[in-house]
């Protein structure tokens, strides 16, 4: 499969595992308190995800480094601390269903940060698409529609979102690295950070039944969900990638109409709306120019493509695909991309 489509079908798919979590977090918190939720959450998905790594390792990936330690570190504070017990706390004020539209913030944060900060391309046609499900926020945010909406449930949402948006970019520049060794330090060191804060706030355990549904629901929309998206990642940019994971609000929004019996307004549907039209522009945005790639020296997993013409070592590793340290030389060409990390050069 061609690496763009494949990049798609992965964040589509991690939009799918990540979009059922806010309607069921939302039935959880019954039971359990925000912040131990986050806690058991991505316990669940470090723990499943250490099980995979006893079961079978990956030596074809590149590891982590001391040099990636401070982006790490952002992500696990931002993205598996700060995130999630702003989005509980932010559920546990507003319904189900506009709490999982609101989550669309995620996509157009991503996409400006990675433009304006993190040096991605951002054409016209994206940035449109950006304003489409900002204004889309705002009509759900102010609409009479039947959705509940309180003031300070969006606002942490929001908080929530911005935190996923740089959580995204700083994982985008660890990508070329393991992303299953990177979702499994994070979502453990997130885990045990919020379950511990959890209980020394007071919370109880609940009961084994709960506790094992959350557990099953971390793995699968705090684990395997975000390992796909790290992989979408690695293939498209963050600002593209949040394109395809802009669909989860969408899956959230309608499991809630039928685990939380939330009803959808005019001004809702007019919102969801906006949000569809945005995420449809940003995947029909094409980018194809001659570009030219300066020498770099790195080391990721790779076969050996037009981008990867290079020389083996008598240590390098034999077969495809492999990781270890290579150059790649200067090399002008054209061919349609993205904005991933081989792809950041300057536009006229």
């Amino acid at each position: 499969m061609r690496p763009q489509r494949l990049g798609a079908l992965l964040g589509l798919l991690a939009a799918l595992t990540f979009g059922v979590s806010a309607p069921l977090s939302k039935l959880l918190l019954e039971d359990v308190e925000p912040t131990l939720l986050a806690g058991l959450l991505y316990l669940g998905a470090g723990l499943g995800l250490g099980l995979l790594r006893l079961v079978r390792a990956d030596r074809s990936e590149a590891p982590l480094t001391r040099r990636d330690l401070p982006p790490l570190a952002g992500v696990v504070l931002l993205g598996g601390v700060l995130g999630p017990v702003l989005l509980l706390f932010g559920l546990d004020r507003v319904s189900g269903a506009a709490g999982a539209l609101l989550l669309n913030l995620e996509a157009p944060l991503t996409i400006l940060l990675a433009a304006w900060v993190f040096g991605e391309h951002l054409g016209r046609r994206a940035a449109l698409a950006s304003a489409c499900i900002l204004a889309a926020a705002l009509v759900l945010r102010f609409s009479p529609g039947e959705i509940a909406v309180d003031g300070a449930g969006v606002v942490l949402i929001a908080a929530a979102c911005l935190c996923w948006a740089l959580d995204n970019n700083l994982t985008q520049r660890l990508t070329l690295r393991d992303p299953v060794a990177l979702v499994r330090i994070k979502t453990l060191g997130a885990g045990l950070f919020n379950t511990v804060l959890a209980f020394a706030l007071g919370a109880s355990v609940p009961a084994a039944s709960v506790l094992g549904l959350t557990l099953l629901l971390g793995l699968v929309s705090y684990g395997v969900s975000v390992v796909l998206d790290a992989y979408a990642l690695r293939l498209h940019g963050a600002a593209r990638e949040a394109a395809y994971f802009a669909a989860a609000p969408f899956i959230g929004a309608l499991a809630s109409l039928v685990l939380l019996g939330d009803r959808l307004g005019l001004g809702d549907a007019a919102a969801m709306a906006l949000m569809i039209g945005g995420v449809a522009l940003l995947l029909r945005e094409d980018h194809d120019h001659e570009h030219t790639h300066e020498p770099l020296t790195h080391n990721h997993r790779h076969v050996h493509d037009a981008h990867h013409e290079h020389a083996h070592g008598a240590d390098d590793p034999a077969g495809e695909p492999h990781a270890h340290v290579h150059t790649h030389p200067r090399l002008t060409h054209r061919h349609a991309h993205v904005s991933d990390l081989h792809h950041r050069h300057m536009h006229s």
